[in-house]
């Protein structure tokens, strides 16, 4: 049962080109957005289509798989992990963020 404990899987498109972060031990990590549709029948009986928007980071040798193949509008799935993270900024707000740690990725369509 641990195995689906903490895990998502998504398939959407990519809303813009990753963007890529390289860190002082040589580690690299891949960021972008992916966006996922779905729809549902308001009281009228009228057709809904929502899209939400998901935060993605890559980390390890999949960095490289997305660098070569992946960009703006490129539909994938991926599997991985909800995690927060928090940050404040320069005028000490704190800021929260929910991310997908992604250790799986497919490419899919065109």
């Amino acid at each position: 049962m641990n195995a689906i404990r903490n895990k998502v899987q998504l398939i959407g498109r990519l809303g813009q080109d990753p963007e890529y972060v390289s860190f002082k031990d040589g580690n690299r990590i891949a960021r972008f957005p992916l966006a996922t549709d779905d729809s549902y029948k308001d009281r009228d009986g009228q057709k809904v289509d929502r899209t939400h928007w998901h935060n993605i980071v890559v980390r390890g040798g999949l960095v490289n798989v997305v660098e070569s193949y992946v960009n703006k509008g490129k539909e994938i799935a991926v599997e991985g992990k909800l995690t927060t993270r928090s940050w404040e900024d320069s005028n000490g707000q704190r800021h929260y963020i929910t991310e997908i740690q992604c250790n799986e990725l497919l490419l899919l369509g065109k």
